[in-house]
């Protein structure tokens, strides 16, 4: 059971984001989100570096960590951010986001990776 406010309402706004647009990414996050903390994603910035193209939009359904250089302009949006990691993302030029920040730009999802 989640006890963190912000998290239930973030999960609830996902849910009815997927249901109004019919994009079923945010229904995914949702869910990955309501899983137990000790199975959320822990993503270091040198995964991203290694995986995600310039210019990519992609989100965390849990914490980027800063382990690892980044020297790509990457959008990403996550639950939590390390203070190394957000300090690396905007180096390179990207953005560092909340989920529900991504989720008013893009309502439909398209053209988002979601790393776990």
């Amino acid at each position: 059971m989640k006890d963190n406010p912000e998290l239930i309402a973030l999960i609830k706004k996902l849910k009815e984001q997927s249901r109004k647009n019919s994009a079923k990414i945010w229904k995914d996050v949702a869910e990955r989100l309501e899983s137990p903390n000790r199975l959320y994603a822990s993503v270091n910035v040198g995964k991203i570096e290694r995986y995600a193209e310039e210019g990519d939009t992609i989100i965390v359904p849990g914490k980027v960590l800063g382990s690892g250089n980044l020297t790509k302009k990457i959008n990403i949006a996550a639950w939590r951010f390390s203070k190394k990691a957000e300090e690396k993302i905007k180096k390179a030029g990207g953005k560092v986001l909340n989920i529900d920040e991504i989720m008013q730009e893009n309502p439909k999802g398209s053209k988002i990776k979601i790393m776990r």
